[in-house]
């Protein structure tokens, strides 16, 4: 059915609560004082209840008044933000932009880049995921994302654009007092894979998984971030290669050790930044501006 309640009907009880006269909110609104009292009556006469008070020398509402006021400015508030925000869209801003950034990288840049975009993006959603490894592509491929900060590895899509945003450097390391730190340099892959590797699980969905610095038959105990990695070698639960930049703070105090290798099989990754060719969405846009405007050592910082 079709409520009496109308955004015009709203419009007006929401002027004259706060102007406190029918005149006033006459004024506000650019019509004669009789339209305003014929819209709040005939809104009453509709509804079969008093939204004012006529006992009361100034317009003062009812309770069921007051409830409509406060829901109705609700409704009015989510009007105008529609509205804008079709306007917006239609000029080319979208309503969300996605950003999938690999658990090597700091989010603390994109942070403040998030901050900066909100000051004059207010309304655009913003969803930032992390991923590992092949993750990244896996969420720019299926659609999940529509800009992605990665390690670029051979990943190749004519549908995609990329930009080379610096190189991640890797050491192999393990707790101080791990065995393999008392042990004689190189170490060789058969002393190594005698003790368990920590391995961050490749996020991706569909694409094929991948991974790095495993050797066959060793045990490994997988997790789910470079964080919950980090914590285990810190224990000495494991070993096995960390980005030198997420752990530099405890190879300078001594709590983890970077041990040489006879064949080190990672000692840097190259990292990207990359999205759709056919995205031309302004949010989009100012987002690709500002990360290739930023050196890579600034996403390479705690």
């Amino acid at each position: 059915m079709n409520s009496p309640i109308t955004l015009d009907a709203l419009k007006v009880l929401d002027a004259i609560e706060r102007k406190k006269s029918f005149a006033a909110a006459a004024d506000e609104l650019f019509r004669v004082p009789s339209a305003i009292s014929y819209t709040v009556n005939k809104l009453e006469e509709d509804l079969d209840l008093a939204i004012f008070d006529r006992s009361k020398r100034k317009a003062e509402l009812t309770p069921v008044g007051q409830l409509i006021v406060e829901q109705g400015r609700l409704i009015l508030e989510a009007t105008n933000e529609l509205t804008y925000m079709a306007k917006q869209s239609a000029s080319g801003w979208e309503l969300e932009i996605r950003i999938a950034i690999d658990g090597a990288f700091s989010l603390k840049p994109i942070y403040r880049l998030i901050e900066q975009f909100q000051i004059t993006n207010p309304w655009i959603n913003i969803k930032i995921t992390e991923e590992i490894f092949g993750g990244t592509w896996d969420a720019l491929t299926a659609g999940r994302s529509d800009l992605i900060l990665g390690i670029a590895g051979d990943f190749h899509n004519n549908s995609f654009k990329m930009h080379s945003i610096g190189k991640l450097a890797f050491v192999f390391a393990a707790a101080k007092d791990h065995p393999l730190c008392h042990l004689p340099a190189p170490l060789s892959a058969n002393t190594i894979k005698q003790y368990p590797s920590i391995v961050v699980a490749d996020s991706s969905r569909q694409l094929v998984t991948r991974s790095a610095g495993l050797l066959d038959g060793q045990a490994r105990i997988t997790v789910a971030s470079v964080a919950q990695k980090i914590d285990l070698q810190l224990l000495g639960l494991g070993v096995g290669y960390l980005p030198v930049h997420r752990i530099q703070e405890q190879l300078n105090s001594g709590e983890l050790v970077a041990l040489t290798l006879e064949k080190p099989e990672i000692t840097e990754m190259d990292l990207c930044l990359a999205w759709r060719k056919d995205n031309k969405g302004k949010a989009l846009a100012w987002f690709i501006e500002q990360i290739q405007a930023l050196s890579s050592d600034t996403f390479l910082g705690e």
